[in-house]
């Protein structure tokens, strides 16, 4: 057994066998076909195989015209292999006999080939490990397609292993069987941080080489309370996670019950709990776990698709959502741009530190077209409905005011074009920084919001890069000076009668939840899947009882001193919660 400790971003407790994912997808899960699906495998391994054959053919003779024919019979093996009839044969009995499907069939057999070379003494032999799994990656891609294995069609539920997971992929896990996620890279506010989150299910990141660690087909399980993975447990520890993840499952049953209760605090203060949100199916999620609006409405997922989305497929997906919420509250950030994978791998040259980059609205204001384009398609999904909007990442007053002109420019177009648009939007800004901190007050005089934005917030106070696990125990919603900060911000707002919420990864932490009411915040928003602890945690609490823990909170000067004061006060309130 091996007990592997990372950082938790998404709580619960799953158990299933590892199903590990390489760079390139091609790790296959087991799955079963019918008898009648069985011809069909057969039919797309003889294909496969000949397709592989035809590639290395073609590329063995371009290598012999650009490097000689010694060079280039070095493919000669590989196309033995796959010509080979003992090989054929062995894949085609587990699709005959055991129905599994052609790419898991191929990948059992390749994958036994390894074990064997591996197990050689002659150094020569067991170095052909390497053009087994090179054979394997070629005829898997050839019959699975450029897509790789569907995961929607997985017939059991499995943990996915991997060394990260880029947004596109970790967005497409929530059609899938997948019980929960452990990766070797990334932090508890990575953008995959926050989907794996909104998604739901157990997931530890940061945990360095578990894709080294653990094979297919073990069992393993996620502990996504205590940051572990643990990996081929014994027969009492499975016994002891199995009886956690059902107390889990009853807690889940649990705060369903609480979906139309208000959050309220036993002495009647009353919390609005709002959700953040990535896509327009996200709202209807939102509301089923009792969210009360959209606080936080993410849009850089329009430009995971292959095309930069003009403004009429903006406004449809736009309306999506608003339709969705109904008479609720839909606040949408204008993309945040810049520092991400998509537009890094689009920059002629990228940029060595994008967090400090040509990043989020100054990326926006010097795409001015693109940025005018967001506006109008927002404006035009925002008539007769209650929306508002936000700037990202804003530094100083001219940044604000560039962008509120932009906007002015945006409405004399449509209004110029005569289309119906929304004119008197409320409009915000996220804090995140230093230096909009600094300047609130000056702020408070141009927005009708502002919305704190603790996991940017945080990473720059701290200089701790939110997305290194190299350095995530630097990175701490607790630390002192991220309190007083936000302590700061509320009290600014307050004297200036304008609305403060948070939306950061904080909010939806409940060990943060008695915290931020006592420093003064009635509006949180977070990933919808923590809105139900985080109210029945409000619902069982006084807002004296918040008010006395933040001012016992700000004595405190470390960390470690501050976390493990609020876990405990918590604690006392939800005893047998696992927070």
């Amino acid at each position: 057994m091996k007990v592997l400790t990372g950082i938790a971003v998404s709580p619960g407790v799953a158990i299933a066998e590892a199903f590990v994912v390489d760079a390139e997808e091609l790790r296959i899960p087991r799955r079963n076909v019918s008898a009648r699906e069985a011809k069909r495998e057969e039919e797309k391994l003889d294909d496969a195989i000949e397709q592989s054959v035809t590639e290395l053919t073609k590329q063995r003779q371009e290598i012999a015209d650009r490097m000689g024919q010694d060079v280039a019979d070095v493919f000669n093996w590989h196309i033995c292999v796959l010509k080979d009839e003992r090989f054929r044969r062995e894949v085609r009995e587990l699709i005959t006999k055991k129905h599994y499907s052609a790419a898991y069939a191929t990948s059992t057999v390749m994958r036994n080939t390894q074990r064997r070379f591996l197990q050689m003494t002659d150094p020569l032999l067991s170095e052909r490990i390497r053009d087994v799994q090179d054979i394997e990656r070629r005829l898997l891609r050839n019959i699975l397609g450029a897509a790789g294995e569907d995961l929607a069609h997985l017939s059991e539920e499995i943990i996915l292993i991997a060394h990260d997971l880029t947004t596109s992929q970790a967005a497409r896990l929530s059609a899938t069987r997948i019980a929960g996620v452990a990766l070797d890279a990334g932090g508890s506010t990575s953008h995959t941080a926050i989907l794996l989150r909104s998604w739901g299910r157990p997931a530890v990141v940061g945990l360095s080489n578990v894709a080294e660690q653990v094979s297919s087909g073990d069992t393993v399980i996620v502990d996504a309370v205590n940051h572990l993975l643990i990996v081929a447990p014994d027969a009492e520890t499975l016994e002891e996670y199995r009886t956690r993840q059902a107390g889990f499952r009853k807690l889940s049953n649990e705060l369903g019950a609480l979906r139309d209760q208000p959050a309220e605090t036993q002495d009647g203060q009353r919390i609005k709990l709002m959700a953040n949100i990535e896509y327009p199916r996200e709202v209807e999620v939102s509301l089923q776990k009792g969210a009360e609006g959209i606080g936080l409405y993410r849009t850089e997922y329009l430009f995971l698709r292959d095309h930069q989305p003009d403004e009429e497929e903006q406004t449809q997906a736009y309306l999506i959502a608003i339709q969705a919420a109904g008479d609720r509250l839909v606040t949408f950030r204008t993309f945040d741009l810049g520092a991400d994978k998509i537009t890094q791998e689009r920059n002629v040259e990228p940029e060595r530190n994008p967090m400090l980059g040509n990043r989020s609205l100054r990326y926006s204001l010097q795409h001015l077209d693109m940025f005018k384009t967001q506006l109008r398609a927002i404006l035009r999904a925002a008539v007769g409905a209650k929306v508002r909007l936000m700037f990202p990442l804003v530094t100083g007053l001219t940044e604000l005011r560039q962008a509120k002109m932009t906007l002015r420019d945006a409405m004399e177009d449509l209004e110029e074009a005569g289309v119906p648009f929304q004119s008197e939007i409320e409009v915000g800004m996220m804090l995140e920084t230093p230096a909009a901190v600094y300047q609130c007050r000056d702020f408070v005089k141009e927005v009708a919001f502002i919305s704190i934005g603790t996991n940017d917030l945080i990473q720059y106070l701290l200089a701790a890069d939110r997305g290194n696990a190299q350095v995530s125990r630097y990175y701490s919603a607790s630390h002192p000076a991220v309190i007083r900060t936000i302590r700061d911000t509320i009290r600014t707002c307050t004297r200036a009668r304008v609305d403060c919420t948070l939306c950061g990864e904080m909010a939806g932490e409940p060990i943060y939840t008695l915290l931020l009411i006592g420093l003064g915040l009635r509006t949180l928003s977070m990933a919808p899947n923590n809105i139900p602890e985080v109210k029945k945690l409000i619902r069982a609490s006084t807002l004296l009882r918040a008010e006395r823990l933040a001012r016992r909170a700000l004595t405190f000067e470390t960390d470690t001193q501050v976390t493990n004061y609020l876990r405990s006060e918590t604690k006392k309130i939800l005893p047998e919660d696992p927070i």
